[in-house]
């Protein structure tokens, strides 16, 4: 008998219940098991590419701050978020745990997302159709405030979790809660814990009890609306609802939560707004880093930088009040000062108007007609090609010809001396047509090129009345004409920063200022000593000998539009301008403020600093000269006047007017004299 199963038998036995379900069960195994393996491998694809993906640099805006040369805070430049960066290691315990305990209770235990809070969140929008309720965790808000808008939407949200997982991955539990502490806004203008701390209880973060902790963690949720400056009761309510959850969570006990709820917080006083102590300055540093040490705003202003400068608060403050004294009720009147040291190029105090606030248009840097203190520049080129201070033109009123035609100058009031006189005379009295004289002698292209080694960079026209400061130059680079003479003829460029700090004390940029011997010291010393004749009885700043008690420098300068007064000591050289922002002619009595200014700044700001002399260098030699005949001097002369020259150009001839008489033989002791002498003795 044919014992084979009959043909359709295995499908029979397919068709059995217990068969289907078996059958079914393994394909469903089958497709389960190759969903998971799918799903671990585009998870462990997708955590190897969020790992070597880089994130990009965390956007923690901290307050950069400048430094004046002794370390004082000038400014911060916090641009909107006033924060400074705290370890999480100086930060309390309290604050710690209230801040989890309110905002992320697992953060130690989730790998960045919180399922629960993730599933009631999505059940609340699927109910309302759109994206109304958030469950971020700590990492999550970081990753939102680093680097995202807080926009509700899934784009939005969708990118939050690639960066939440980056950061998990990048980064550790204690960095991440690190970074937050430092990022997060708790109102008042306080970025971060550490400035939270001092703007509401005027301590540090790590100083902070825990009512007062509790307190700060309730304000980032709502920095207004949970204000205890703002909204007492609502802040102290949630303050009371944290301090339970600290309960729940642990960290602290119910006897350590009622004491806090019963103390009384005490908040610090809103410091008093004060003016900005060098706004100018200020300005210009953040320009220079930009411009010179190639830094980006955003770096300057918040990236926590520490930035020395060269400025010398004390020395700002006498010079702000120098221009409120003599320049504050002169309604629109402006004016600008700088102040560089010399040897160094460092500058040390800026003013650039009268008043910030109202205009913060830099007005050292602003050009104008410098007028007669471009004459330094002119006789400074005439000494190195062999003219002397003894050098004579004659003043009066002259008519020049040169090749573009005929340039009739003419001095202040028309004032004349109608006779020779020296190159030093025509400074200390400021004759303009000695200055043309010379000027045409020299020829125009020769000064130009004079003061461009000197610092100035602006477009200077080679014609006659070049000599008498027609082209127009800023204060600032008056000042290094003026500041690289009183460093015998050693030109450094002007320095505004001495470094630039990160945060964690790291060298980001210094300043690298190369000196250069821009003219011959014995030319820059002749001058110099001429120039002290300005502030003489006989020169046109003769008021400055009373108020600056020590040798000093200088030259005036006046237009129509402009006042000015550069000079200079051997430890400070100073330019002041006055004028106003519309050229318009300026009113009588203006050259004497500015005078008074630069005075009296100069006698302030050097003040407790012993008087120095200017010190003739080698390749100087001084005579004795009669003034009637430009000679040498002889015993017979009424007067003579002790005169530097370049050595080589100093005269040679006796003065013939007054022939020098016999030196009478000296008569020799008698005996009897010299032992009296002896005895005495």
């Amino acid at each position: 008998m044919d014992r084979s199963l009959p043909p359709d038998s295995s499908r029979h036995w397919e068709e059995i219940p217990f068969v289907r379900w078996w059958n079914r069960g393994k394909r469903i195994a089958r497709w389960i098991l190759i969903t998971l393996l799918a799903t671990a491998a585009m998870a462990l694809i997708t955590i190897l590419y969020l790992q070597s993906k880089p994130l990009p640099p965390p956007e923690i805006r901290m307050t950069s701050q400048i430094y004046d040369i002794r370390g004082q805070v000038i400014d911060h430049l916090d641009k909107g978020e006033h924060r400074e960066p705290v370890r999480l290691d100086q930060v309390s315990d309290s604050l710690i745990d209230a801040t989890l305990a309110v905002e992320d209770r697992r953060f130690y235990e989730h790998w960045g997302f919180s399922p629960r809070g993730i599933l009631r969140a999505a059940w609340a929008n699927l109910k309302s159709g759109q994206v109304t309720q958030g469950a971020s965790t700590i990492t999550q808000q970081l990753a939102r405030n680093l680097y995202l808008t807080h926009d509700r939407t899934f784009s939005r949200k969708l990118k939050e979790a690639a960066l939440t997982a980056q950061l998990e991955l990048h980064y550790s539990k204690d960095e991440i809660l690190e970074m937050y502490l430092n990022k997060i806004y708790y109102g008042n203008g306080a970025y971060g814990a550490e400035r939270a701390a001092q703007t509401y209880f005027g301590k540090k973060a790590g100083d902070l009890t825990l009512a007062e902790s509790a307190m700060l963690a309730g304000i980032p949720r709502g920095p207004k609306w949970y204000s205890p400056l703002e909204n007492p009761r609502r802040a102290s309510k949630r303050q009371h609802a944290i301090l339970d959850q600290m309960v729940q969570s642990g960290a602290i006990t119910e006897k350590e939560a009622t004491k806090a709820k019963q103390q009384t917080l005490v908040y610090a006083k809103p410091p008093e707004p004060t003016p900005a102590k060098a706004p100018y300055f200020r300005d210009y540093v953040v320009q220079t880093a930009i411009s010179q040490f190639g830094l980006d705003e955003a770096q300057v202003r918040s990236g926590g930088l520490n930035i020395y400068t060269t400025l010398d608060l004390e020395m700002q403050k006498k010079a702000k009040q120098a221009f409120d004294q003599y320049l504050g009720d002169q309604g629109s009147l402006q004016g600008a000062l700088i102040s560089i040291q010399p040897g160094t190029g460092q500058i040390r105090a800026m003013v650039g108007g009268k008043d910030y606030s109202r205009s913060q248009y830099n007005r050292v840097f602003g050009k104008r007609q410098p007028g007669s203190t471009f004459k330094p520049i002119l006789y400074l080129t005439a000494l190195e090609r062999g003219f002397t201070p003894i050098t004579r033109f004659e003043s009066k009123p002259t008519a020049f010809r040169y090749e573009g035609g005929v340039y009739r100058p003419t001095n202040y009031h028309n004032r004349y001396a109608n006779r020779l006189i020296t190159m030093e005379e025509a400074l200390a009295t400021s004759d303009n047509i000695y200055a043309v004289h010379t000027h045409l002698s020299l020829g125009e292209k020769a000064v130009v090129k004079t003061a461009k080694r000197m610092g100035m960079k602006s477009r200077l026209k080679a014609v006659p009345s070049l000599a008498l400061g027609s082209s127009a130059v800023s204060p600032y680079e008056m000042a290094q004409v003026y500041t690289t003479l009183a460093a015998g003829g050693v030109y450094h460029p002007p320095t505004a920063i001495l470094r630039i700090e990160d945060a964690d004390g790291n060298l980001v940029a210094q300043s690298r200022s190369r000196a250069v011997q821009a003219v011959p010291r014995p030319a820059a010393f002749v001058l110099t000593h001429m120039l002290r004749k300005v502030f003489s009885p006989e020169g046109t700043a003769s008021r400055i000998q009373q108020m600056l008690p020590r040798p000093a420098a200088g030259k005036t300068g006046s237009t129509d539009w402009d006042s000015w007064l550069s000079g200079y000591t051997p430890d400070l050289a100073t330019t002041v301008w006055i004028g106003y922002d519309r050229a318009r002619p300026l009113p009588r009595g203006t050259s004497r403020q500015t005078h008074n200014i630069w005075g009296t700044y100069m006698r302030e700001a050097l003040k407790g600093s012993p008087p120095r002399t200017f010190s003739p260098p080698k390749g100087v030699v001084s005579v004795k000269v009669d003034p009637e005949t430009e000679s040498l001097a002889t015993n017979s002369c009424p007067h003579s006047v002790k005169t530097y020259f370049i050595r080589g150009t100093e005269p040679t001839q006796a003065c013939s007017l007054h022939p020098a008489k016999p030196e009478q033989p000296s008569k020799s002791p008698s005996l009897w004299e010299r032992i009296k002498k002896w005895w005495s003795g």
